[in-house]
């Protein structure tokens, strides 16, 4: 989903850049930075208690997503304090562990308060991640980093991952 604010260009090159399947949406929402206020995964998304009830519609109908309004730790800014994967997700450390454990039971992913960037709280302005693999800031110190490759169930996956990858990129520059 992208903002109507977007010019013309960007909204044609985002399209030129990306394959077919990819579905593009555009919605007329005051709250332009999208990321900042939905989290989401390939099921559920957490999104900002004031966002436009047609944006939801949209983000419902356009990911095939179940959608949820809600803040966390008394933040409205969902997408920048939450990350969500089909494996887990981490929500901003003063998220209460009730609030925690309810929005677990609600979203049927296991859910951990935790940082990155060394004690930061925006833990989704500071990391991306998906199924596979994530990238989080460099100031991210081993402990946070652990409790990442924990909670998205990680550690096994990477490695092999990256090995298949590189195999094919490899495969791909010799042929």
């Amino acid at each position: 989903a992208v903002v109507s604010t977007q010019s013309g260009h960007y909204g044609r090159d985002l399209r030129n850049s990306l394959p077919d399947s990819v579905k593009i949406a555009r919605v007329e929402e005051r709250l332009s930075a999208l990321g900042n206020v939905i989290s989401c995964n390939d099921y559920v998304a957490l999104v900002h208690p004031d966002l436009d009830r047609e944006t939801e519609e949209v983000l419902a109908d356009t990911l095939q997503v179940e959608v949820f309004r809600q803040t966390l730790a008394e933040q409205v800014l969902v997408g920048s304090y939450s990350c969500l994967t089909n494996q887990g997700g981490m929500v901003h450390p003063k998220t209460p562990i009730e609030d925690q454990d309810e929005l677990s039971s609600l979203l049927q992913l296991p859910l951990v308060a935790g940082t990155v960037n060394r004690g930061s709280g925006a833990v989704g302005a500071g990391m991306v991640v998906n199924d596979w693999i994530s990238f989080c800031g460099r100031d991210t110190t081993a402990t946070e980093i652990s409790l990442i490759e924990s909670i998205f169930k990680l550690s096994d996956k990477g490695h092999n991952n990256i090995n298949q990858m590189r195999s094919v990129l490899v495969e791909s520059m010799t042929s």
